[in-house]
C-alpha cells in the first residue's frame, strides 16, 4: 500500500485517540461494526453515536467511575461500568441480539395480540404526544450524499467531478454538512432553531442545508409529510392501512416490557411504511422505529427507499421515553445515475419544563449564530457527537485541500477555458461563456429550440442574449444586462427588445428592472397558450390559437418586501401599440374542413379587423402580495421561505391606463386574488384560487380588458387550479365586474389505493371544479374527474381528466390530456 494511505490511516486513528476521551468500537456477535448505537452515561449527562464503522466517541474529560449503556434496537441494551483514572479511555463492547419470545404474551384466539397493542398506542397516541407539547433541546445532525457510476455529460454539457467528489470511477461524496444548534419547539405550529455550527465539506464559507424542523419526524402525529402524507403505523385510522403480527416480547435493562411489531401494508401501494415499531407495554409509547417506504409512496421518481430508524430511551426526570438519535437513509436512481445517503440527527440535553410562551417565537423559525461557519477543526472535534467515519474524514482532508486550489483565478480560468469552447452541442443547446473568478456569465440561447410558428410571423426564431455580474458569494446580490432578437420571416420583420436588472440583497430581495424595444405579445397578458402548444396545433390542426399584437415599450418595474410575508411590486410603462394581421396560411396537414382564424379573436373570419384601434398609452400598476404568517430562515446572506399551507396567499392589485391618445381607453381598475394549498393529511391536498375585480373608469382597450386562462387544445399543462379546461380563451373577456374559482381536491392515493388491482398502479385521484361570472353573461361552469401521476416507471408525467362544462345550457364534454414535461420544454 501506498505512504499515502497509510499516513492517511495513522492521521484518522491519531484523530479519533487524540480528541475522544472514552472511544472505541460496537459490535455484534460475529464482530460486525454496529452503526448508530447509542452510548450515554447512566445519569443522561454525556451521550453520543456510533458511526457507520460502529466507532464512537464520549466526550468524558473528567476521570472518575461511570456508568455507561449502550442501545441499539435489535439488541441487549448493554450496562458497563468503567473506572476511568487517564484519557484516552478505550473501550470496545459487543452486543448481544435481542431474543423474543410470547411466553409473556397471554394469546387470545379471537384477536391478534398486536392488534391489541396498537389500539393502546392510538388510543394513548394524544397523551404520549402531549408529553412533548413544548421543549428546548440540542440538536447535531450530519447530511451525506454519495453518487454512483456519474456520466461525463448530461445533454451535452460537462458534468465535471462535481468540486472533487468523484473518483475515476465517476463515484464519491458529493455533499456532506454538519449542523450543532438549539432548538425550541412548543405545540402545535412553534418552532425556533439557533444555529451554532456549520460545516460544508469544500467550502469554508458554506452554510449547511440540514434543518432541525425539516427532520423532525414523529410517529405519533397520523401523518408524517414526506412531499406526500405517509400514514403513521399508530395513526388513529392506522387499522384501514396496516395489519400488524407480534414478533416478540422483550424486557430491556432496567425492566420494562418491550412489543416488537411488525407492520404489514394492506396495500403496498398505498401512502405507507412498513418495518417493524417497538411499543413499551402499559404506557403505549414509542420505543423505537426501523421503517421504511418508497419514492413511489412519496411520489418522488428518483427516489427508491426511505428507511426511517428512530432510538428513544427512557428518561426517569420526565417519566417518558424521549428520542434521542434519528436517521434516514435514502438510495436513489434516475436517467442512468444512482446513488444513496443518510441524514442522522442526535438530541440531547433536553427540558421539557421550560415554560414558552407566544413571546419565545417569533416567524423566523431558523437563524445562524455569529461566525458559525468559521468553527475551527478543534472545535468540531471536541464537539461532534458522532465521529467522522474514514470515508467522511478522506472528503473533509480531501476537499478542504482542494478548495484553496480550485478557488484560485488559474484553476478557475482553466476550467472556463475547456467550458467556453464553442463545439455543435452550443448550436442544440446554446452558448455559454463564464469568467468563474470575476463572477461573470454570458450566454445566447439556442435558436434552434427558441424557434416558433404562427400565423402572423410564419417561423420566428428567437436568439436570447444576456451577461450577468454576480456581487456576492451566493449570487443573492446582481445585476444583468438582457436582450432579445426576434425575426418572423414571412413579415420580414426583426423585432429587438433589452433591458437591465439589479438586484440589490437577496434578504428583501429588492430588484429594479428597466427595459423596453418592440415585441410581440399575447392578447392575453397571461398567455395562456404557449408558443410550443400553439406550434403543434397549427402545423399539424390547423388551428392558431395564438392571437397577438405588436407593442413598442419603455418600462420600470420595482419590487420587495417591505415586511415579512408583505411584498409590493409596481410597475410603470409606456406602450404604443399596434395590431397585427395574419400573414401566411402554411399548414402541415391541410384539411379542407377546417382553415385558420384571422388574428382577431372578435372576428375570427374577418381577416381585415382589428380587436382594438391602434394608440398609445401610460399604464401604471401596484400590487400587494401577502403571504400570512409567513415563516422563514435567515441565513447571513440570504432569506428562504419555509413553505406553509396553513394560510392562504392574498394578492391586492390597482391597474390604470392613462394618457392614452383615445380617451375611451383609459381606465380603473381593482382586483383582487386568493390562492392555497390545504393539506387533509391521508386524504389528499385541497387547492383552491379565487379571483375578482371591477374596472372603476374607462371602456379600455381590448388588449386591456380582463381576459381569462381559457383552453382549447384539450392539452393541459401547468397549475389547473388557475384555468379552465374548455374555455375558448376569448369568449368572456369583459371590461366590468368578474368573479372566478378553481378548485381540486387530489386525493393522493386515499381512494384509489383501496381498490384492488388499481392500487397496484400509483395513480391519484383528482375532482375539480371551476366557475366564472361575468356581467351581463350567464355563469361558465366545468366540473371534471381526472388521473394524476400516469406513467412509466419512474417518469410520470402524464395526467387525464374528463371535464364537462355548462355555458348557456350547452354541456360540453372531453378528454384533456395532462403534458407536465412541456412546462421545461416551453
Amino acid at each position: 500500500m501506498s505512504r499515502k494511505f497509510w499516513l492517511f490511516i495513522s492521521f484518522s486513528f491519531f484523530f479519533h485517540l487524540s480528541f475522544s476521551q472514552i472511544t472505541g468500537k460496537v459490535a455484534n456477535a460475529e464482530n460486525e461494526a454496529l452503526p448508530y448505537v447509542n452510548i450515554y452515561t447512566e445519569d443522561g449527562v454525556h451521550g453520543t453515536t456510533s458511526n457507520e464503522e460502529g466507532i464512537y466517541q464520549l466526550k468524558i474529560n473528567q476521570p472518575g467511575t461511570y456508568q455507561l449503556v449502550f442501545q441499539y434496537l435489535g439488541y441487549v441494551t448493554l450496562r458497563k461500568q468503567v473506572d476511568i483514572k487517564k484519557f484516552p479511555f478505550v473501550l470496545d463492547v459487543q452486543l448481544k441480539a435481542e431474543t423474543t419470545n410470547f411466553e409473556e404474551v397471554t394469546l387470545n384466539s379471537k384477536d391478534n395480540p398486536a392488534n391489541r397493542i396498537i389500539r393502546n398506542a392510538i388510543e394513548f397516541r394524544k397523551e404520549n404526544l402531549a408529553r412533548i407539547e413544548q421543549y428546548t433541546a440540542n440538536y447535531y445532525s450530519r447530511g451525506l450524499w454519495r453518487i454512483k457510476n456519474a456520466p461525463e455529460k448530461i445533454l451535452g454539457q460537462d458534468l465535471g467531478d462535481l468540486g472533487g467528489g468523484l473518483d475515476s470511477t465517476r463515484s464519491g461524496i458529493i455533499y456532506l454538512s454538519e449542523t450543532v444548534s438549539e432548538i425550541a419547539f412548543k405545540a402545535p405550529n412553534d418552532f425556533k432553531e439557533k444555529v451554532i455550527a456549520s460545516k460544508v465539506s469544500g467550502n469554508d464559507n458554506g452554510f449547511s442545508l440540514n434543518s432541525a424542523r425539516e427532520s423532525d419526524f414523529s410517529f405519533y402525529d397520523n401523518t408524517i409529510d414526506i412531499n406526500a402524507e405517509i400514514v403513521s403505523p399508530i395513526a388513529e385510522y392506522a387499522f384501514n392501512y396496516y395489519n400488524y403480527k407480534l414478533e416478540g416480547v422483550f424486557y430491556d435493562d432496567a425492566g420494562h416490557l418491550i412489543n416488537k411489531i411488525e407492520v404489514i401494508p394492506k396495500r403496498p401501494k398505498d401512502r405507507v411504511f412498513w418495518g417493524i415499531i417497538y411499543i413499551v407495554e402499559d404506557s403505549w409509547q414509542i420505543f423505537g422505529v426501523e421503517l421504511k417506504t418508497t419514492g413511489q409512496a412519496i411520489q418522488v421518481a428518483p427516489i427508491e427507499n426511505l428507511i426511517f430508524t428512530q432510538n428513544y430511551k427512557y428518561s426517569e426526570t420526565y417519566n417518558f421515553w424521549i428520542k434521542i438519535s434519528q436517521t434516514v437513509d435514502f438510495s436513489f436512481s434516475m436517467f442512468g445515475i444512482g446513488g444513496d445517503g443518510r441524514f442522522t440527527a442526535v438530541y440531547s440535553n433536553y427540558n421539557f419544563r421550560p415554560q414558552l410562551n407566544e413571546t419565545s417565537f417569533s416567524r423566523e423559525i431558523m437563524s445562524f449564530a455569529e461566525a458559525s461557519n468559521k468553527k475551527d477543526s478543534l472545535y468540531w472535534r471536541t464537539l461532534r457527537p458522532v465521529p467522522l467515519t474514514s470515508e467522511e474524514l478522506n472528503d473533509y482532508i480531501k476537499k478542504d485541500s482542494l478548495q484553496e486550489i480550485r478557488s484560485s483565478k488559474k484553476y478557475l480560468d482553466s476550467v472556463d477555458a475547456a467550458g467556453n469552447k464553442f463545439t455543435l452541442a452550443s448550436i442544440l443547446f446554446g452558448y455559454n461563456y463564464s469568467k468563474t473568478y470575476r463572477k461573470q456569465n454570458f450566454n445566447i440561447s439556442s435558436p434552434i429550440f427558441g424557434s416558433h410558428f404562427n400565423t402572423v410571423q410564419g417561423w420566428n426564431p428567437n436568439v436570447n442574449i444576456s451577461y450577468r455580474q454576480d456581487q456576492d458569494e451566493n449570487y443573492g446580490k446582481y445585476w444583468r444586462l438582457f436582450s432579445s432578437l426576434n425575426y418572423g420571416f414571412d413579415e420580414d420583420r426583426l423585432r429587438i427588445k433589452g433591458g437591465f436588472q439589479k438586484r440589490f440583497n437577496n434578504l428583501s430581495r429588492p430588484t429594479l428592472t428597466v427595459r423596453g424595444g418592440v415585441e410581440t405579445a399575447q392578447i392575453n397578458s397571461t398567455q395562456p397558450i404557449s408558443e410550443r402548444i400553439n406550434d403543434i396545433t397549427s402545423l399539424f390542426f390547423e388551428r392558431n390559437y395564438l392571437k397577438l399584437y405588436e407593442r413598442t415599450f419603455a418600462e420600470i418595474a420595482y419590487q420587495q418586501e417591505v415586511l415579512n410575508g408583505v411584498t409590493l411590486l409596481t410597475d410603470f410603462s409606456y406602450q404604443d401599440r399596434n395590431a397585427l394581421f395574419n400573414t401566411t396560411d402554411q399548414t402541415w396537414n391541410n384539411q379542407e374542413d377546417i382553415r385558420y382564424s384571422s388574428n382577431d379573436p372578435l372576428q375570427p373570419s374577418d381577416f381585415t379587423s382589428a380587436p382594438f384601434e391602434d394608440h398609445h398609452i401610460f399604464k401604471f400598476n401596484f400590487t400587494t402580495k401577502i403571504n400570512f404568517a409567513q415563516q422563514y430562515m435567515s441565513y447571513p446572506d440570504r432569506k428562504i421561505i419555509s413553505p406553509s399551507n396553513k394560510y392562504p396567499t392574498l394578492y391586492l392589485s390597482y391597474e390604470k391606463g392613462l394618457g392614452s391618445n383615445i380617451a375611451a381607453y383609459n381606465f380603473d381598475q381593482l382586483k383582487a386574488a386568493v390562492t392555497q394549498d390545504l393539506s387533509l393529511g391521508n386524504k389528499g391536498t385541497f387547492s383552491y384560487t379565487f379571483k375578482g375585480g371591477t374596472f372603476l373608469t374607462g371602456e379600455a382597450s381590448y388588449i386591456d380588458y380582463q381576459h381569462f386562462n381559457g383552453n382549447q387544445t384539450r392539452i393541459g399543462t401547468g397549475n389547473y387550479t388557475n384555468k379552465f379546461h374548455l374555455l375558448p380563451y376569448y369568449a368572456l373577456s369583459t371590461n366590468s365586474n368578474y368573479f372566478e374559482g378553481h378548485m381540486e381536491q387530489d386525493f393522493k392515493g386515499w381512494i384509489l389505493g383501496k381498490i384492488p388491482g388499481v392500487n397496484q398502479l400509483n395513480y391519484n385521484l383528482i375532482l375539480g371544479a371551476h366557475f366564472l361570472s361575468t356581467e351581463n353573461n350567464k355563469p361558465y361552469s366545468e366540473v371534471s374527474i381526472g388521473i394524476d401521476n400516469l406513467g412509466f416507471g419512474k417518469y410520470r408525467l402524464l395526467r387525464l381528466d374528463y371535464v364537462r362544462s355548462n355555458f348557456n345550457g350547452k354541456k360540453e364534454g372531453a378528454f384533456i390530456f395532462g403534458l407536465k414535461f412541456l412546462n421545461i420544454l416551453d
